[in-house]
């Protein structure tokens, strides 16, 4: 069988490399996800130190999360596009560096826009290292295992979120909020030269077609935008994972600060409060990766209904909580709950994206992905809490935003509909593993 005059043998669905490194791969890769996510969320539990220390609105508390969200969403393309064709072990090396050291210098900010840029610099570190790191797993290991593996690999987020605000919130009260981002900042560094010697693997050799459009950028970025038109279900599966993610990042982002204004709960016990309803998230990602992988392994284009009506219920669960219920120990367990079911999109997407994608581009492919998550979701979620806060207050926003399920669900739904046919215009390619 031929595809673009490229001959695609057949491969049994088995480790591309030994276990062992295989699995060493994914505990340095799961590793540096959680310094990522600590990083990047370890202001959370700081914000009501910094309101109160600058008189900040939350529109400009939300501004501090959303930036990185941004930048990732802006750089993921062209990083990934690098990393695909040189090195994936090395671009993730200077990723990790880079956002390392931003973190260590938000400690030494004075105002909101010194703080601000130092957070833009954060995110530019982390660009790109969701989707290299995803089509390093995805690559190594077996299919069979892809859903899991990666709802576990962001499980990562999960977890470091909680470390992030858990950190945050204790450090802040003994030591001020500034010296959070040095202590969480350094670890990073560290995992960052270690991460070179996970083993990568060959860079694969593209169609003609495929290896003229990526010599530029902007025949690149061309041939991608083209290709989501044609790849349908990329299209609505960034689409929906990206709706997905505003109710995820809105309630990571702002449920330290309800519980702290409706529950009179102090900083850092309402940080770590929160961190429980973010770590019941880590599991609920793992679980629901698991779960939808066995419910679609006779037809895998089941994954994508079965999304969506996980997206509905995580819907139906937060309007209870947050427009039905009254603060207290009943909201809080219906937050939990909540928490476990709205992170079920996280590791399944990214498998999705990586079925329907050329394996020579397939971090290209990922950082497509990551450009909505991060653009349209995880930027939007706490922005938006932010103004619709400052204009009818947290619980009023908190109650709205879980209505974005209804536009994932929906676009799960067709999403489906074009799934059999894009994963067979890509299946079969040969891959081996760098020396």
């Amino acid at each position: 069988m031929t595809m673009a005059g490229v001959a695609l043998p057949s491969r049994n669905d088995d480790y591309l490399t030994s276990r062992r490194q295989a699995w060493f791969a994914f505990a340095m890769t799961f590793g540096l996800m959680l310094f990522d996510y600590i990083d990047r969320q370890v202001i959370v539990s700081l914000f009501p130190h910094i309101k109160s220390e600058w008189n900040l609105s939350d529109k400009q508390l939300g501004a501090l999360v959303s930036i990185i969200s941004i930048v990732v969403a802006i750089g993921g393309i062209p990083v990934a596009l690098l990393a695909d064709r040189v090195s994936r072990v090395k671009s993730i090396f200077v990723m990790a560096s880079v956002w390392s050291l931003a973190s260590i210098s938000c400690m030494f900010t004075n105002n909101f826009g010194q703080l601000f840029a130092a957070r833009a610099v954060v995110g530019a570190g982390e660009t790109g290292y969701g989707s290299v790191g995803a089509a390093l797993i995805s690559t190594l290991f077996p299919k069979r295992l892809r859903g899991a593996l990666l709802g576990a690999f962001f499980a990562a987020a999960s977890l470091g979120s909680v470390l992030g605000v858990v950190l945050g919130g204790m450090i802040a009260a003994k030591w001020g909020w500034r010296a959070a981002f040095g202590v969480v900042g350094v670890p990073g560094l560290v995992m960052a030269l270690l991460y070179l010697l996970v083993r990568d693997y060959k860079t694969v050799a593209l169609t003609p077609r495929l290896d003229k459009v990526t010599q530029s950028l902007g025949a690149t970025l061309k041939h991608i935008f083209g290709a989501l038109a044609r790849t349908r279900t990329m299209l609505w599966v960034c689409v929906g994972s990206a709706m997905q993610l505003i109710v995820v990042s809105a309630v990571w982002s702002w449920l330290p600060s309800y519980l702290n204004r409706f529950q009179g709960i102090a900083p850092d016990a309402a940080g770590k409060q929160a961190a429980m309803v973010v770590l019941v998230g880590a599991v609920g990602s793992v679980f629901w990766g698991y779960v939808v992988d066995r419910l679609a392994l006779r037809r895998p284009r089941n994954k994508l209904p079965a999304l969506a009506v996980l997206c509905l219920v995580t819907l139906a669960i937060f309007l209870v909580a947050f427009a039905g219920t009254e603060p207290g120990e009943t909201q809080f367990k219906l937050v939990l709950l909540g928490g476990f079911f709205m992170t079920c999109t996280v590791g399944v997407v990214s498998g999705v994206v990586i079925d329907v994608i050329h394996p020579g581009v397939r971090s290209t492919g990922s950082a497509v992905l990551s450009l909505f998550q991060n653009l349209f979701g995880l930027a939007v979620g706490p922005f938006l809490v932010g103004v619709l806060s400052d204009q009818w207050g947290l619980q009023q926003a908190m109650a709205i935003v879980p209505c974005f399920g209804v536009l994932a669900a929906a676009a799960f739904i067709w999403s489906a509909r074009s799934y059999d046919a894009d994963v067979a215009k890509v299946s079969n390619v040969t891959l081996a593993v760098a020396p």
